[in-house]
C-alpha cells in the first residue's frame, strides 16, 4: 500500500506548484484552486491546439522514488517543484494500466489517464533532468518517467500521510501512454 507524501497546488501558470497542508479534489474538475482545474484542457499547448478537448490532465500525480534517484544522480527535486499535485511513495506509478482506480486517504478517488509528457520547462528548472525523466528503450520506444496524470471521479480532501488503495481495472489492461 502507498501513501502520499505532499500535496501541492498554483493557483497561476508556475511550473513549480507550492507544497501545501491539503488539497481538496474535485469531482469531473480537479484540484479546487489550481490552474489546471476544469472540465476542458487548461495546459497551455493543448488549449492553443483545441480548446475544447476533455481535460485528462487533472490531476498529477509523481512519485518520490524518482526523486531519490534523481538525487543520486545531483539533482535536487523536492515535491511540488517540477508540477505535481500529488507526490506518493510505495505505488509503481509507471507500471499502472490506464484506467486504474487511486483512492486518495478516505474520500477522494482518481482514474489514471496516462502518462506525463514531460516538456522543456524541466531542463529550464534544472539543466540535463529533461533527459533523465524521458529516454529510449532499447528497442528506440520513448520512455517517460515524470509521473502520472488523471482525472477525479470522487472529490475528497487529500493530505501528507494518506493511504493510497489500488484498484485495478478489469483485464485486459491497456499500458500507460501520454496524455
Amino acid at each position: 500500500m502507498g501513501v502520499v507524501t505532499a500535496v501541492s497546488r498554483s493557483e497561476e501558470y508556475t511550473f513549480t506548484k507550492p507544497v501545501r497542508e491539503s488539497i481538496t479534489l474535485l469531482a469531473g474538475l480537479g484540484v479546487e484552486g489550481d490552474v489546471h482545474q476544469g472540465v476542458t484542457v487548461k495546459h497551455r499547448s493543448r488549449v492553443a491546439q483545441d480548446p475544447t478537448q476533455p481535460n485528462l490532465r487533472q490531476v498529477h500525480l509523481m512519485h518520490a522514488e524518482l526523486f531519490d534517484e534523481l538525487r543520486d544522480k545531483g539533482f535536487e527535486v523536492e515535491p511540488g517543484e517540477i508540477g505535481e499535485n500529488v507526490t506518493t511513495r510505495g505505488v509503481d506509478l509507471l507500471g499502472l494500466p490506464t484506467g486504474t482506480l487511486l483512492h486518495l486517504g478516505s474520500e477522494a478517488v482518481v482514474e489514471v489517464t496516462g502518462l506525463r509528457n514531460p516538456c522543456l520547462q524541466i531542463d529550464g528548472f534544472s539543466k540535463g533532468l529533461l533527459k533523465e525523466v524521458v529516454g529510449k528503450a532499447p528497442d528506440g520506444e520513448l520512455v517517460r518517467r515524470a509521473g502520472i496524470m488523471s482525472v477525479v471521479l470522487v472529490g475528497g480532501v487529500v493530505r501528507p500521510g494518506d493511504e493510497i488503495r489500488v484498484e485495478l481495472p478489469p483485464e485486459p489492461h491497456k499500458p500507460l501512454e501520454k496524455v
